[in-house]
């Protein structure tokens, strides 16, 4: 799994309360989650809608999504060389919560079919994007801006795109994520500006 001795410069939590607080700080947020959510005063939505929105983050959270792509991720190592499980990986490990994320607002504020299928499809392909831009960066990133090391998923033979694909292959497909990430988003107004801003950061993120 993920185990960085730092994030953003500093030394992450597993580093400075150990790996067994770090997990169960994990756990618990996640648990909390579900605590507020279902928090009747906090959240003042219909039954129906709050259930919807349940559902999703706890799919997006459990197997079909972060938990499962990640242990595909710590399964597969160097041992499979599969675009196809590539793909898996990242779509359930980083693209499920922010399909999760975005499609749960637009439940929350009852958006026709299409509109939540479109922003499926725009999370689905920034999440992809995010996650390739990261292994871009593990590679040739900044250490300084990244506040981390860099070249620690070839230490550790882990499989991403620039292992697979070579880097050029990668930022290819990076670019490519993006531009369907901003496609998905060309039947709403102005309002989904943010969402293409996001779109715009992922392409050229440094840390």
């Amino acid at each position: 799994m993920d185990n960085d001795d730092f994030r953003r410069g500093k030394p992450t939590c597993h580093k400075v309360f150990g790996e067994n607080i770090a997990i169960l700080a994990g756990d618990a947020l996640l648990t909390e989650a579900f605590v507020l959510l279902s928090h009747v005063e906090k959240v003042r939505l219909s039954a129906e809608r709050r259930l919807a929105v349940i559902q999703e983050i706890a799919q997006a959270a459990g197997i079909c999504g972060m938990v499962g792509g990640q242990a595909l991720d710590v399964l597969s190592g160097k041992s499979v060389s599969d675009e196809g499980t590539l793909y898996e990986i990242h779509r359930r490990k980083t693209g499920a919560l922010i399909v999760a994320a975005v499609k749960s607002g637009a439940i929350i504020f009852n958006a026709r079919k299409d509109k939540i299928q479109a922003l499926a499809e725009y999370g689905i392909n920034v999440g992809l994007a995010f996650q390739i831009a990261d292994d871009i960066l593990n590679v040739e990133g900044d250490r300084e801006l990244m506040g981390k090391e860099t070249g620690s998923d070839a230490a550790h033979n882990k499989l991403t795109y620039p292992s697979l694909l070579g880097l050029d292959l990668a930022k290819e497909k990076l670019t490519n994520y993006i531009d369907a990430a901003v496609a998905s988003l060309s039947g709403f107004d102005e309002r989904a500006r943010p969402l293409l801003v996001i779109a715009s950061y992922i392409m050229e993120r440094k840390s």
